[in-house]
């Protein structure tokens, strides 16, 4: 690529210059000016500019300084930069008098990175909350390090032109601070004031109607504190907003939006030297706790709830834990101070949809469940979910991946001759772009039955190979014939590679740890297609990605009803105990249908599904028969346990007709339908009793191929007792065991499993 300067030989025979090209996370986080003024710090010349990806910068002085240069761009970064120094050339120095930062450059081969939205940085709330700052309480406030990207950026380079800001121009004052590399404020994209930014515009049933940020602000306010239930405009799209302390707007929350159980998460004030006081008062939080809640990505956060918490009981029903999330955007600061307490904070959406990001589309589609609306006029060009994380096994774990961190990039142990689309699973959904040796991963999408989440499945597919100026060659997908995803698969006119659930599960997790080569990983879930065109959902596969070998299993049973199942535990209950023999006298549903389509086999697909195994172990003990939401019996069931060792039953293993170990549930039934025990008995038992079987399949499989990593993969292992149950005993018995880290054991990590398992496969 040319330099803007012609090399010409310098007069100073001791001046020093080489040309770099910064990868990395360098764009929208304030790294040009960053570099200029260490160049000015250092005396140093030469210029700095975007190239489309990267920063590209020429830089000469004398060698000592420019040593100095090397050290401090990399140990001196802003914050939210993630910079990496992909080649360093030495050249002719230049007749230059200055450093400059130059003018984008959007013809150069691509190295993007897309940064995610960030946080309201320390120094933005501090003008926020101060009254002689012209910024003071402006809900929009930003600077570099601070503030919408991913949502708000329409194409690359990441230029105000390019955004969804492009309709707002700036004011004399503003345009200042953004054409000045000395104010941190210098090419700060969304930046704006009051004077020329966006406007809040509250809007109710009650006849208000105000376009103005103090006003609409108090008005908001007002109508949360009479128990009103709000929709609020943020960065990636809205949230219903409730009294979090008020049992009757949870209660009508709840009713109107035909979410009677399912938790919601809850925002709280920043109260305290670390910000984290008012979470104390209803939570117990671990350092880790403590080090997520203040992430920079701020997520939502599971928490152990205190007993007799200062929060209503409806926020979480029959659970132990709440998820808790901080303020992140400077909207969401002034209406939790000015509120005074916690407030709900979830997704605005139809159940399963991706969040609602429009005006119009969120007055149409839920006019009947909010009492008011906060609106603001700045456009978000793509929805961004909140991610959540849970502490298992002394690490927070991702769940969703979102708004803060996502896109989410990850280096491939590999290297791709085309680029390829993963297009994930069902529920769930993320998508995943390859190409070279790079993976990045969507932020979550949402289950595909609605047309909206298939809209916006296509919308981020055509986003992410735009913005990242890739067009994939071929297209991975679920191998379950009948998914959406699989369907558009097929529909989109390029080759489609087809990759089993589990082996994708398996896969995820073996990418994040390429050091392991024999793995041995349970991919325990709900339903996938397996190999055999049955549901697979507890297997244990061994091997590596591409050449998986399925081991072992679960027991398979019938489920009379297939996919109701899911919602409807009694009927995996019932199937287990026809299976075994053993009758069910509580079930509190008529079982003759069922029965009946059972013996005959109708719509009673067979499944190893761990999931179903939870839901049926959820109903016997009577803690849930009919689900209103997905995994809510067997987060039930885990709420049961109590804190002290429970007591295993042990699971008889054996060869079945294919070779694989399977391990019978068989034996378990009578002890959870025994109420001589407690509900917390019976639930830890349960646990325990998986905890001992993985143990004895990773025994027998260590025995016939000798050593290998112990994984686990897939939804069931969100549950945190089985997981650091299962994680304690297979250590104690001498295996190394791994999770994942950063990408969510669930399904949403199933699209990064789909490339990892297609690049690794043999030729």
């Amino acid at each position: 690529m040319p330099a803007p300067n012609l090399p010409r030989e310098h007069p100073d025979s001791a001046v020093q210059a080489q040309h770099l090209i910064i990868n990395g996370r360098v764009q929208g986080v304030g790294f040009r000016p960053f570099v200029y003024r260490l160049a000015q710090r250092l005396g140093l010349r030469g210029w700095v500019r975007n190239v489309t990806g990267s920063v590209e910068l020429f830089v000469q002085g004398a060698p000592a300084a420019l040593m100095e240069f090397q050290r401090a761009l990399i140990e001196e970064a802003p914050p939210l930069a993630r910079p990496k120094v992909s080649s360093r050339t030495s050249v002719e120095p230049q007749a230059l008098e200055a450093f400059e930062i130059l003018p984008s450059h959007e013809d150069a081969p691509a190295r993007i990175h897309v940064p995610p939205d960030y946080f309201a940085c320390d120094d933005c709330l501090r003008e926020l909350h101060d009254p002689d700052n012209r910024r003071y309480r402006y809900p929009f406030i930003n600077c570099t390090q601070c503030g919408p990207r991913y949502t708000l950026i329409r194409k690359l380079p990441y230029d105000r032109r390019n955004t969804t800001m492009a309709e707002f121009a700036m004011c004399p004052e503003c345009k200042q601070e953004y054409e000045n590399p000395l104010d941190r404020r210098f090419h700060a994209e969304p930046v704006a004031c009051p004077v020329c930014g966006p406007v809040l515009h509250f809007v109710s049933p009650a006849g208000a109607d105000i376009k103005d940020n103090a006003t609409a602000l108090a008005q908001a306010v007002a109508a949360l504190r009479t128990g009103k239930i709000i929709a609020v405009k943020g960065i990636g799209g809205y949230h219903l907003m409730c009294d979090a302390r008020n049992d009757i707007a949870i209660a009508r929350l709840r009713a109107k939006k035909s979410r009677p159980h399912k938790p919601l998460a809850v925002m709280f004030p920043v109260q305290g030297v670390d910000g984290l006081n008012a979470v104390r008062a209803v939570a117990e939080l671990t350092p880790e706790h403590e080090r997520w809640l203040r992430d920079p990505m701020r997520p939502i956060v599971l928490v152990r709830k205190k007993a007799h918490a200062p929060l209503s009981p409806r926020v979480a029903p029959s659970l132990k834990e709440i998820g808790v999330m901080l303020p992140y955007s400077p909207l969401h600061h002034l209406l939790l101070e000015d509120f005074g307490g916690p407030l709900v904070a979830t997704s605005a959406n139809i159940s399963g949809e991706p969040v609602l990001t429009q005006n119009h589309e969120v007055i149409e589609r839920l006019a009947h469940v909010t009492e008011a609306f906060l609106h603001h006029d700045r456009p978000i060009q793509r929805p961004a979910d909140d991610p959540v994380f849970r502490v298992i096994a002394g690490h927070a774990r991702p769940l969703r991946l979102g708004r803060g961190n996502a896109p989410l990039e990850l280096a491939l142990p590999f290297r791709l001759d085309q680029p390829l689309l993963a297009v994930g699973g069902h529920m769930k959904n993320t998508v995943t772009l390859a190409w070279d040796d790079r993976a990045v991963i969507s932020p979550h999408i949402g289950d595909l039955d609605a047309p909206r989440s298939l809209t916006v499945f296509e919308q981020v597919i055509a986003d992410l190979q735009a913005l990242y100026s890739v067009r994939a060659r071929a297209i991975v997908c679920d191998a379950h014939p009948v998914y959406v995803s699989s369907r558009w698969a097929r529909r989109a006119g390029v080759p489609v590679i087809p990759v089993l659930h589990h082996y994708a599960h398996a896969s995820a997790l073996a990418g994040e740890h390429p050091d392991v080569k024999n793995w041995l990983v349970f991919t325990w879930d709900g339903v996938g297609y397996g190999g055999d065109g049955t549901l697979w959902g507890g297997e244990t596969l061994l091997g590596s990605p591409g050449a998986w070998q399925r081991v072992g299993s679960l027991r398979p049973f019938h489920v009379p009803g297939g996919e109701k199942a899911g919602r409807e535990p009694w009927r995996s209950a019932l199937s287990l105990c026809w299976e075994a023999g053993i009758e069910w006298k509580q079930c509190p549903e008529d079982p003759m249908l069922a029965h009946h389509a059972w013996q005959r086999r109708l719509n009673c697909p067979q499944t190893t599904a761990a999931g179903r195994l939870f839901d049926a172990a959820a109903a016997l003990t009577g803690l849930n028969q009919r689900s209103s939401y997905e995994g809510q019996g067997p987060m039930m069931l885990e709420a049961a346990c109590a804190d002290e060792k429970a007591e295993a039953i042990p699971l008889p293993m054996a060869l079945n007709r294919q070779g694989i170990r399977e391990t019978d549930w068989a034996t378990l039934l009578p002890f959870l339908m025994n109420e001589k025990h407690s509900l917390a008995e019976r639930a830890g038992g349960f646990h325990v009793s998986l905890a001992q079987a993985i143990v004895a399949q990773s025994n027998a499989a260590r025995e016939e191929h000798g050593e290998l990593t112990v994984g686990l993969s897939g939804g069931v292992f969100q549950n945190r007792v089985l997981t650091e149950h299962t994680q304690t005993l297979l250590r104690a018995n001498g295996f190394d065991v791994r999770l994942t880290h950063e990408i969510p054991c669930n399904d949403a990590g199933i699209s990064f499993g789909q490339i990892i398992e297609t690049g690794m496969k043999p030729a």
